[in-house]
């Protein structure tokens, strides 16, 4: 994962590598319907946790998912990882800690820690990598409107 800070336009080719410090902290809870018969977190709902970590982290930077959409640009999952480090358990508070690493205007890498809310223990920690697409499905360039949103600190 990137840890310094710049931009650089050359062309149609727009990119961002963010700082570390640029993140989003999102509060959950884990519910019945995502662990197993022993209690501990399923591993599929960690992806589903880097969601709500991501879909948060648009809404604060003032451009909610939904609007990206509206406008006809998708983020479509390219790659994912996780690596689990400690097992969550039903009804824990834990917090979902999201950035946004990198953008180009046909690339988005976030990355993502999950931390035990009671001593702020790490969990897991991963990233997804998002190419965009239009409604068709078709990789294409993210509008310059919505790159700016998303590399504004």
């Amino acid at each position: 994962m990137k840890n310094c800070k710049n931009s650089r336009k050359s062309g149609n080719n727009i990119s961002y590598t963010s700082s570390s410090s640029d993140f989003i902290e999102t509060t959950e809870r884990v519910r019945y319907s995502e662990v197993d018969q022993m209690g501990v977190a399923h591993n599929v709902s960690y992806f589903e946790w880097f969601e709500i970590g991501r879909t948060e982290f648009c809404r604060k930077k003032l451009i909610p998912y939904g609007e990206i959409e509206k406008k006809g640009y998708y983020f479509v999952v390219a790659e994912a990882f996780c690596r689990y480090r400690r097992p969550l358990r039903y009804d824990e508070e834990f917090i979902i800690r999201t950035s946004l690493d990198e953008i180009s205007n046909k690339k988005a890498v976030f990355s993502y820690q999950l931390l035990r809310k009671e001593d702020r223990s790490l969990i897991a920690e991963g990233y997804t990598v998002h190419v965009v697409t239009n409604s068709k499905g078709e990789v294409t360039p993210l509008p310059d409107e919505i790159f700016e949103k998303f590399t504004k600190n």
